[in-house]
């Protein structure tokens, strides 16, 4: 097959255009096209007024001699070459009596993107994990999330950082990753993904989404799967400690009292699993604090974002609702930037503990909510959220998720301790008044948004620096995006889990640096962001496993 690059049509083209586009690109009679199917198509909105579709497309010629003839002719030409293989190959196969002698399972904790693929490739190579998952199965899941949204109440275990499909359940279901890919692993999560019910175009369209409704059916078909193929999921199953021996895990145990015995564990918490990490360092197993993030929601009408990226083709079908990404460097030294953008959707609580207020973006596949939100965060470094006096050697790793907590707890007090969230008009932030209702823009969070006043001095939702940082970067956007910084655009708090505030180190051999056996993988781990990055590095993470016992 051969594969063309950068073919470019216009954003109306007919529904028929595309074969006389890639016989004249390639040059050739129709009749010696035999086929082709489109692998990915993006587009180009720099002209608002003259928009295109860029395609990448595969094609199979009538003859194969054809096909050689056609390389050779365009040997100097980047936009076609033959098609990459992308199909998925596994490192490895346990035959049928590979359990025989008795030997352990390996145990996957957690049941996110990241535990999920980990769990598939070891199934698939007939490995037979055991999935632990402190939280429930997705539907009860998702019911005691909307107890939460609905009613004010809490399920510190089950709730959207817990539970079956882990925080990327309720989110945008975003399914694209800046990871550099070159055995084409993201194809092989997107593939897996159409199998358990999710629409095909997520295999070409150029940044796919899902969203929450059809996650959560997905994620119970690959659950299925699993099981089908000789994993064990358990739910409500909280791993309170590790068995070690010797620089070596044998086993974990479970806060009934059950130890369950391994030599192989993949750590798949995700970036909430603070009593986890907490664990972890009593254990010994080495930790490292890391950078990561903190700041605000922001809401705008939907239809500003698509007039100020689209123009004129705002609300045409294959564009759909319109995203954006934004970048500023402050004067302070900070960087400020939108994260996790969610078009047509909701800003969500995704607290996990008592007396804290966290906030995250979802959407639905469908995108078509009246508001657009993103976070507006600030980048923190351990020295500045460290908790002892010292100024300088190691930061303790746990003292990121003391700096979240803090800040959790300010936002629920500054939104009147019921789980409710403060929040600010864009414009009384900008001149620093406390708002006393909103405007134009409603706020989509629910239990519900306390007008307020983020930046009260003294008793502000975030430290100063980031405060000063995200006021100077409003009006950098609104130069980017007119209506950015329009005065009734809300600001909800706080945003504080856009990633794991520590990292658990491992080696190239994907085990922690000083326990073998320990595979520490996903975002919680700290090499993932994201559900495609993280499933990724759990098909990753799987494979060191399969190699280690394979060659057993």
């Amino acid at each position: 097959m051969l594969r063309i690059t950068e073919l470019r049509l216009p954003l109306n083209h007919a529904e028929d255009a595309l074969r006389p586009a890639i016989v004249a690109r390639l040059g050739i009679a129709d009749a010696a096209l035999q086929s082709f199917t489109v692998f990915r198509r993006a587009y180009d909105a720099r002209r608002k007024t003259a928009m295109v579709l860029i395609y990448t497309i595969d094609c199979t010629l009538a003859s194969a001699a054809d096909e050689a003839a056609l390389l050779a002719r365009f040997a100097g030409d980047v936009h076609i070459r033959p098609t990459p293989d992308t199909s998925y190959h596994f490192v490895g196969q346990a035959g049928l009596g590979f359990y025989a002698s008795g030997r352990p399972r390996p145990v996957v904790i957690g049941f996110g993107p990241c535990g999920i693929f980990a769990a598939l490739i070891l199934a698939q190579m007939g490995l037979a994990p055991i999935v632990l998952e402190r939280g429930k199965p997705v539907r009860q899941r998702t019911k005691d999330t909307w107890g939460l949204w609905r009613q004010g109440v809490l399920d510190p275990e089950s709730n959207v950082q817990f539970g079956e499909g882990g925080a990327g359940t309720f989110s945008d279901g975003k399914l694209w990753s800046q990871i550099s890919d070159p055995r084409h692993l993201t194809r092989k999560v997107l593939t897996e993904f159409v199998k358990a019910g999710a629409p095909e175009e997520i295999l070409y369209v150029s940044k796919p989404h899902i969203g929450t409704f059809r996650l959560v059916s997905m994620v119970e078909k690959m659950r299925a799967d699993i099981e089908a193929l000789g994993g064990e999921i358990r739910f409500q199953q909280r791993v309170t400690d590790l068995l070690i021996e010797a620089g070596q895990v044998r086993g974990v145990t479970l806060a009934s009292g059950e130890q369950i015995a391994t030599d192989h564990v993949v750590l798949a918490l995700g970036h909430s699993a603070r009593d986890t990490f907490a664990m972890l360092q009593q254990r010994g197993v080495y930790l490292e604090a890391k950078p990561f993030s903190v700041g605000f929601r922001i809401e705008h009408p939907q239809s500003l974002i698509d007039k100020a990226r689209f123009g004129p083709n705002a609300g045409h079908p294959i564009l759909g609702a319109a995203d954006y990404k934004l970048v500023h460097h402050a004067s302070n030294g900070r960087g400020v930037y939108s994260f996790c953008m969610c078009p047509g959707g909701t800003v969500v609580a995704a607290t996990s503990e008592p007396g804290r207020v966290v906030t995250n973006g979802m959407s639905q596949y469908s995108r078509n909510e009246r508001n657009a939100n993103a976070g507006i965060v600030v980048g923190i470094a351990p020295q500045d959220y460290r908790q002892d006096d010292r100024a300088d050697g190691p930061v303790n790793p746990l003292d990121g998720v003391a700096f979240q907590r803090i800040w959790e707890s300010r936002a629920y007090e500054l939104g009147g301790g019921s789980y409710a969230a403060p929040g600010q008009r864009v414009g009384d932030f900008l001149t620093g008044r406390a708002s006393q209702a909103f405007g134009d823009v409603l706020p989509s969070y629910k239990p519900g948004v306390t007008p307020t006043n983020l930046a009260e001095p003294g008793r502000g939702s975030l430290p100063d620096y980031a405060l000063a940082a995200i006021r100077e970067a409003l009006p950098a956007f609104e130069r980017q995006i007119k209506g950015f910084a329009m005065p009734d655009a809300l600001l909800t708090g706080v945003e504080t889990r856009t990633s794991s505030p520590l990292r658990i180190t491992r080696g190239k051999d994907y085990q922690s640096v000083n326990v073998q056996g320990l595979y520490p993988a996903g975002e919680g781990a700290g090499y993932a962001g994201g559900i495609m990055s993280a499933g990724v590095d759990g098909i990753e993470v799987a494979e060191a496993v399969g190699r280690h016992m394979l060659a057993a």
